[in-house]
């Protein structure tokens, strides 16, 4: 007795897991059955299998073992629905026949011989429809489906008779007239300018050291000849110069800072160019040198 209630429980567990399978269905779980000649089952569970999120390799792959289990059942009509169907999403489509039974090569090559010329003439609008509204990637990708369509070895001769073999004509020129137009396009690219010469460098200006530098030598008095004041000399009065006394010792420029009178100005700076020095020296070279020099007159003196 506890043997047979044994049993009994075992095959309780069994059932309810082949039922929750069952329910849950997949894809290996219908080909299994389908395996196991369950194909009514195999084909139920089919049917609850297509989704919006399916792949398009599933869906055939479920409309392939929906076409086997109803050959299986032997209803041919629906099972050569389901295979119009396939070729009419996917003309090229064509399963690994591998595995196949005889009978459903057999339903795959007369559907395809029966449909092919029509859905690829179908194709040919629709690519042709999309060349016309410029949107030539989708027509080039429509073109070359028309063109394996029209290869195919199922079509047999037909393909090399009108209207075919003109429908292939037409699609393979358009299909380069697309492929050319939706390539993108190479934009040259422009050789930088040339790049200007560089614009010549200057000479650094030399420095003008003045009686701030400590470290510099000034120069030293060779000849300065100060002009006499013009005229009697009434008052005190001082007129003072900027000297600018170059490498040489000469004098580049001369400055009134300080003025005694315009006249007596123009004739000490006319005179200070022809002053000499001996140069202004800085760890024994010789500089520029900023020298400022004081002009005095007295009255009874003229100078």
């Amino acid at each position: 007795m506890r043997n047979v209630l044994r049993a009994t429980i075992l095959a309780a567990v069994a059932l309810s897991a082949t039922t929750g399978q069952a329910q849950q269905g997949s894809l290996a779980t219908a080909r299994e059955l389908y395996v196991a000649a369950e194909y009514a089952s195999a084909l139920k569970m089919l049917t609850t299998l297509s989704g919006a999120d399916t792949s398009k390799a599933d869906l055939q792959t479920i409309d392939l073992y929906r076409a086997l289990c109803l050959l299986a059942l032997g209803n041919s009509a629906e099972a050569n629905k389901v295979i119009e169907s396939m070729l009419m999403i996917d003309p090229l489509y064509r399963p690994d026949t591998t595995d196949l039974p005889p009978r459903v090569r057999t339903a795959f090559a007369d559907a395809r011989k029966r449909m092919l010329p029509q859905l690829v003439q179908q194709r040919y609008l629709v690519a042709r429809a999309a060349y016309e509204a410029k949107n030539y990637a989708a027509a080039a990708v429509g073109f070359q489906v028309v063109l394996s369509g029209l290869s195919d070895p199922d079509l047999g001769p037909a393909s090399a008779q009108p209207p075919l073999s003109d429908l292939k004509v037409l699609a393979s020129g358009f299909h380069d007239l697309a492929s050319r137009a939706s390539a993108p396009v190479e934009t040259p690219v422009e050789a930088p300018p040339p790049l200007a010469p560089p614009a010549p460098q200057r000479p650094a200006a030399p420095v003008i050291y003045g009686p701030e530098d400590l470290n510099v030598v000034p120069p030293q008095t060779v000849r300065q000849v100060v002009p006499p004041y013009p005229g009697r000399v009434l008052l005190n009065g001082n007129a003072t110069i900027d000297l600018i006394i170059n490498e040489t010792g000469s004098v580049d420029s001369a400055t009134i800072v300080n003025s005694l009178n315009p006249q007596y100005d123009r004739m000490a700076v006319n005179a200070a160019r022809n002053w000499q020095y001996k140069p202004a020296t800085l760890n024994g070279a010789p500089v520029k040198y900023r020298k400022r020099l004081q002009l005095t007159v007295v009255p009874g003196a003229n100078r």
